[in-house]
């Protein structure tokens, strides 16, 4: 069976810095589009960035140049590094394995999802 386990995240005040990382199991993440996706208390699950076709990036406008989704193929996991974290940041982090032959921000478009890891920026 495939797993995501998310990792990472935590408690950190507004312009520190989190890598969340994304080991998978069950299934190899070479040809699949992985993505990270946030939902925060009240709010609707929204995608964050996506990684796939060996460097192709997609990012949310209020992530970009604060963000970077990698992985390393090796080791079958992928990560997400946050830099200047503001408070609007908080939220659960979810990562995600899809196809690259779908659509990159819907959230039906993924296959397989991790259970979260609680990313906190306090003021």
């Amino acid at each position: 069976q495939v797993q995501l386990a998310e990792s990472g995240g935590g408690l950190v005040q507004a312009g520190g810095s989190l890598r969340l990382s994304c080991a998978v199991s069950g299934r190899t993440i070479f040809g699949d589009r992985m993505a990270w996706w946030r939902q925060a208390e009240g709010k609707s699950r929204a995608f964050v960035a996506a990684h796939w076709s060996g460097d192709m990036t997609l990012y949310t406008d209020s992530v970009k140049g604060r963000f970077t989704i990698s992985r390393d193929n090796a080791k079958n996991t992928v990560y997400l590094q946050m830099n200047s974290l503001k408070p609007e940041d908080t939220a659960v982090y979810y990562c995600a394995a899809g196809s690259p032959y779908r659509s990159i921000t819907f959230s039906w478009a993924y296959d397989y999802w991790g259970q979260g890891t609680q990313v906190s920026v306090s003021s």
